[in-house]
């Protein structure tokens, strides 16, 4: 006859077993959900350049952007949350692919749908638009939405906004 603690283990570790095979199904579910659950852009472009400076020997740009998007359709039953940010790309001679972060904000699963609704008008970058060099001054920069879904169980997945759709302009020559 087996012993308490031999059953007890026993007991144990058939739960983790199960517990285990049902957080990999979930996981294997939306698995290829890439296309299926992409969010709706509306907007997004630039809607005033506050300043362009020189400081410390880097040039810094602080603007403002409008942003409309429904990030609903992102959301399915394995989503705890979404990381949405704006990335503003821009090319110098130094370096050929530059990325900065302007700004960002957590969507939870549990927000009402109204919070899932992003209809900024004139949002203040975070994050300032720092360059390595002095070498901002008449660059193009493209604004572009992205978005990393973070599940309960499962991979991560990073989702951007589809290419050709992304929001350009040209920043001064001179500094502001």
């Amino acid at each position: 006859m087996h012993t308490v603690w031999v059953r007890l283990n026993a007991v144990v570790f058939f739960g983790l077993t199960v517990l285990l095979c049902l957080s990999i199904l979930a996981a294997l579910s939306k698995f290829n959900h890439t296309a299926h659950y992409q969010p709706i852009i509306k907007k997004l472009a630039l809607n005033n350049m506050k300043s362009l400076k020189n400081h410390g020997g880097v040039d810094r740009a602080l603007l403002s952007f409008d942003l409309q998007a429904d990030m609903t359709p992102a959301f399915h039953w394995n989503i705890k949350q979404l990381f949405v940010y704006v990335i503003a790309t821009y090319k110098t001679d130094t370096n050929p692919k530059n990325q900065i972060v302007l700004w960002d904000r957590i969507i939870e699963n549990t927000d009402p749908p109204e919070k899932k609704q992003l209809n900024e008008k004139n949002v203040f970058v975070k994050y300032g638009l720092v360059d390595q060099g002095a070498e901002l001054r008449g660059k193009e920069v493209e604004l572009s939405l992205h978005w990393d879904h973070m599940p309960l169980t499962g991979t991560l997945f990073v989702g951007k906004q589809k290419e050709g759709t992304e929001s350009a302009f040209v920043l001064p020559a001179e500094y502001l």
